[in-house]
């Protein structure tokens, strides 16, 4: 049981992150300065894969998996 309790700890914690940036950006804003940049999509896509890298290295550091 730890070991299922350990594998979801670390499922969620790399996926509520990014579910979060998901879902301001998958809003209707107007006013967001981010959304004028000609890369921001390409900036966003780059911060899911270095939160999802960063997080993973942070559990293999931990030898959780």
């Amino acid at each position: 049981m730890n070991q299922v309790m350990k594998i979801l700890t670390i499922v969620s914690t790399i996926f509520i992150p990014l579910t979060f940036i998901a879902g301001i950006y998958g809003m209707n804003f107007v006013h967001m300065p981010e959304l004028e940049y000609k890369f921001s999509y390409l900036i966003i896509w780059i911060l899911f894969i270095v939160l999802f890298i960063g997080m993973m290295l942070f559990f293999k550091r931990k030898k959780w998996f």
